[in-house]
């Protein structure tokens, strides 16, 4: 028997905008961010699942308007991939800096590491034995957490080695479900589930 576990990754916060690397650089989601989460609705059905989150400041708060009648459940392996050294930096200005060796360091795929910071695979790792104990508890489950972080679970569920571009590319604003067997490996169910975001 398979449960639905569906991922959201967090509102976008003035770093999103102005596309520097946040990782656990822990910051919050703003005015605007809230507006745009208050306009993003989930399916119905999803008002009764379990709900968990990262337990950085912008997944708890968009958590916090998408599911008001939930009280969400912190769960530390959702918070983001760390970025070490490049947090607060562009990926662009990155590349493009003397003797860099972003672009190197990005070819790697599920190796990837920043300096000082964490690889996909290692996002990975820490995910599976979550994946278990869902699984086990054998209830529907919404995930509150970031971009990085759904990149590993949509990786492990199709085997991309994230050293081409995705099969499917994973739209931000969307929710993307997924089924978990019963040894909590994740299959795709479906992916860029509108949020039904206006403006």
């Amino acid at each position: 028997m398979s449960i639905h576990c569906a991922v959201i990754r967090h509102a976008p916060t003035q770093w999103n905008a102005e596309k520097r690397l946040q990782g656990r650089t822990d910051i919050g989601l703003g005015a605007e961010g809230r507006i745009i989460a208050a306009s993003w609705t989930v399916p119905a059905a999803w008002q009764g699942w379990r709900v968990l989150t990262s337990p950085l400041i912008r997944a708890r708060e968009t958590a916090a308007i998408l599911f008001p009648n939930v009280s969400a459940e912190i769960e530390p392996a959702l918070r983001e991939m760390s970025f070490g050294d490049w947090e607060g930096q562009s990926l662009a200005a990155l590349r493009d800096a003397p003797g860099s060796d972003a672009e190197s360091r990005e070819a790697m795929g599920l190796d990837f590491r920043a300096p000082h910071g964490e690889s996909p695979r290692e996002v990975q790792e820490r995910l599976l034995p979550l994946l278990s104990r869902l699984a086990a508890d054998g209830r529907d489950v919404v995930l509150i957490s970031h971009k990085a972080v759904q990149r590993a679970l949509y990786a492990l569920a199709t085997g991309w080695q994230m050293t081409e571009k995705p099969p499917t590319k994973l739209r931000d604003g969307r929710a993307h479900l997924f089924h978990l067997g019963s040894d909590g490996r994740p299959d795709v169910a479906e992916l860029n589930i509108d949020l039904g975001q206006h403006g």
